[in-house]
């Protein structure tokens, strides 16, 4: 299905399609960063960053009919590459991004006849999720408490569940049993620690039974699977550096 002429026609639909879209877009401004700094040439025509519901994305130049048959996003974001720090061009493209989603979330919302109701749904829904430039800057993270808990890891910054964080604890230093309710306890209070956080790739917010790790440059915290990176493999990094890390370049 080509995803510029999919027409998603309930709420549902509409915040899957989004959703979808922003992935994409998130993958272009942070794991994908070097691939999407490369392809904005700003010696090339007025190009434009597209999210598509299959989490995919591409530069490419706009569309050519007139009137676009859906909203296009923001032109010419190439043309401000060199001019501006790199950091700096990638939060203004991000800014443009989260008004286009927008655009099109409530574009089709109007052309399927959405009324008060379920265009205050579809919007809640959306808010629930940070902005890309929130993923962006780090903005999102800017209330999650420094993890104590992790801070005198050596090596990999590493997490896989509570329960495991609390056994590597014991085994440091023994400590006396635990009544169940203590132990419920324990994990209460560590999942509000980390619930707050979300991945630097696709803005999700955490959870105890996914692998996480933690960048030692940014100190961003990312999925495993999103930057694919294993438990296994995670015990052999000495330091880990997240795709947006290892790929940034010293700026004039």
């Amino acid at each position: 299905m080509d995803s510029r002429t999919y027409n998603p026609r309930t709420v549902e639909e509409v915040f899957r399609d989004f959703k979808g879209r922003r992935a994409g877009l998130i993958k272009a401004l942070t794991t994908d960063v070097e691939d999407f700094y490369n392809q904005c040439d700003p010696e090339k025509e007025n190009l434009c960053l597209y999210g598509f519901p299959s989490e995919q994305w591409e530069v490419n130049l706009p569309a050519e009919e007139v009137p676009p048959e859906l909203p296009e996003p923001v032109l010419g974001i190439n043309f401000a590459r060199d001019g501006m720090q790199e950091k700096d061009w990638l939060s203004l493209v991000a800014v443009h991004s989260d008004a286009w989603l927008l655009a099109i979330a409530f574009y089709f919302g109007a052309r399927f006849g959405f009324d008060k109701a379920d265009r205050k749904r579809l919007f809640n829904m959306i808010n629930e999720l940070p902005t890309i430039f929130e993923v962006v800057t780090g903005a999102a993270k800017k209330q999650v408490k420094e993890k104590s808990s992790v801070s005198n890891h050596s090596g990999s910054k590493s997490k896989s569940s509570s329960k495991q964080r609390a056994s590597e604890s014991q085994a440091r230093q023994p400590k006396p049993l635990q009544s169940k309710e203590e132990d419920e306890e324990l994990d209460d209070q560590d999942d509000d620690e980390h619930g707050e956080t979300l991945c630097g790739a696709c803005g999700e917010h955490y959870g105890t039974d996914e692998f996480w790790i933690c960048c030692d440059i940014c100190e961003k915290w990312f999925h495993g699977k999103c930057v694919k990176i294993t438990p296994a493999r995670a015990e052999h990094i000495k330091q880990y550096k997240c795709p947006s890390c290892s790929n940034k370049r010293a700026r004039p």
